[in-house]
């Protein structure tokens, strides 16, 4: 298995996590299919969303799978008055990454980060590892660290 530019960094900086492969299906994408696929809860499935401010530019959030963001509170955790969804097209040039395979951790460039606060729920949590088939198993607190998120509320209710 090849490590992927988030485990490296995560090599570098001495944070512990797992590389958990799966089998991807091209047509499903979602967390949905990933925890299926990883026979895990989809709440500890988490995905990585990529956001541009209108203030602060481009930010990231990272949120449980069955979760929809809220864009009022992303936006004002990141201190914008508004926030959308960057475009599918546009995620590749900004991260690196490719939809179904967008890491919190090792993009092109450092964005800001958030992450829901729902995540200290779980002993261990999985986020992509930066590419399609493979997870990266990690503790809350050491995905915070490694990515430099800010735990705070982003979900609806």
């Amino acid at each position: 298995m090849n490590k992927t530019n988030a485990a490296r960094l995560l090599d570098s900086k001495g944070i512990s996590y797992e590389l958990i492969p799966y089998d991807v299906d091209e047509s499903d994408l979602s967390a949905y299919a990933v925890a299926s696929k990883l026979q895990q809860d989809v709440d500890q499935v988490f995905k990585t969303l990529v956001l541009q401010g209108d203030k602060t530019g481009v930010f990231i959030c990272i949120i449980p799978g069955s979760k929809e963001l809220d864009l009022k509170k992303a936006a004002r955790a990141s201190g914008n008055k508004n926030a959308a969804m960057v475009q599918m097209k546009e995620i590749f040039e900004l991260t690196g990454y490719i939809r179904g395979g967008c890491s919190p951790i090792g993009m092109k460039k450092k964005y800001s980060s958030y992450i829901d606060e729902n995540c200290i729920l779980y002993d261990q949590i999985y986020v992509s590892a930066g590419t399609r088939g493979l997870q990266l198993k990690i503790t809350p607190d050491n995905l915070i660290v490694a990515a430099g998120s800010e735990i705070c509320s982003l979900t609806e209710t």
